[in-house]
């Protein structure tokens, strides 16, 4: 099992059109976004390429094909309700997200305690991404998205090494 969710690392504001793209809505500030997998315990596995910030998460996981992926390795991933569409078979879901409720339909009281399972369950990978957004160098990201993604992977080497010599 693992765990999926994406992220916004935030950049400056660069000028330009081309800088429209990275502006986030949801956060009001510019940024890039990541995807990343971590295990149950929440150590980073995998980091996505940097995407624009206005990009969804269901959107980034379709591109970079992780039912496919899951779906060919045999895993299952807990995910958020950002992902809530991605996986469609009702047989043998490999993404599993919560219940959504709405004005019309109020969740049952079994539905409120299956997100709240779930919510437990995905905690750990919240703890990862603050781990990795403990580095100084994210707080003042200027560079375009492929120099990004260079430089989180190679942090996520780093991370990966602090973390597990502060768990031994």
């Amino acid at each position: 099992m693992v765990l999926i969710d994406g992220t916004l690392i935030p950049t400056q504001h660069r000028t330009g059109k081309a800088d429209r793209r990275n502006y986030s809505g949801k956060h009001r500030h510019h940024g890039l976004h990541f995807l990343a997998l971590t295990d149950e315990k929440g150590r980073l596995v995998w980091i996505s390429a940097a995407r624009p910030g206005r990009t969804h998460d269901i959107t980034a996981a379709r591109h970079d094909h992780i039912l496919a992926h899951l779906r060919a390795t045999g895993l299952g991933a807990l995910a958020d309700l950002g992902f809530r569409g991605l996986d469609n078979d009702v047989r043998d879901p490999v993404i599993v997200t919560g219940f959504t409720a709405s004005r019309t339909h109020k969740l049952t009281p079994g539905q409120k305690d299956a997100n709240r399972v779930l919510a437990t369950g995905r905690a750990p990978v919240e703890h990862g991404f603050a781990h990795l957004k403990n580095w100084r160098t994210l707080t003042k990201l200027r560079t375009d998205p492929a120099r990004a993604t260079r430089l989180l992977r190679a942090l996520l080497v780093l991370t990966s090494l602090e973390v597990n010599r502060w768990r031994m």
